[in-house]
């Protein structure tokens, strides 16, 4: 799909200006002239300069059509891949509580690697080391708590 760069543009504009509405209000820390409010403000105001860029470029190519559906909506295979994204993301949310990240990460990624065409011997082995790999990172290096569900008695 193909969305024209003056409509993007509106929407990351929209997106800064948001962020910065959310960041006025941070407080200020006393003795520092740099507050939290600081670096959000600044990725907005980029986000604003180049969301401006792309609003004029978009207006500038009168060819371009605001929105074209690409080949890939028309296909069977590439519908399920995106259905399967988003379902995973729909199951994680719904049951990681109850069922835990690693349990949850080995099945969608199992079911994201067989749709993809992995191996069927690699399918398994790989989603079990990614799905180990990022819960060490994000649970040891990050310190982000996931959720254990059914492996609570066994958490590390």
């Amino acid at each position: 799909m193909k969305v024209n760069d003056a409509l993007s543009g509106a929407l990351l504009a929209l997106l800064a200006l948001v962020v910065l509405f959310a960041v006025k209000d941070y407080p200020t820390i006393p003795g520092q002239d740099i507050g939290p409010a600081a670096f959000p403000s600044l990725l907005a105001g980029l986000l604003l300069v180049c969301s401006a860029v792309l609003v004029v470029r978009g207006l500038q190519d009168r060819r371009a059509a605001w929105v074209s559906p690409g080949a890939w909506l028309r296909s069977p295979r590439h519908l399920l891949n995106v259905g399967l994204v988003v379902g995973g993301l729909a199951l994680y949310v719904a049951a990681s509580d109850t069922v835990g990240f690693i349990p949850l990460s080995l099945l969608i990624l199992s079911a994201l690697f067989l749709a993809l065409d992995v191996r069927p011997l690699l399918v398994l082995p790989v989603a079990l080391v990614a799905t180990l790999v990022i819960h060490f990172v994000f649970y040891k290096l990050l310190r982000v708590p996931l959720p254990w569900g059914w492996l609570q008695g066994i958490a590390w």
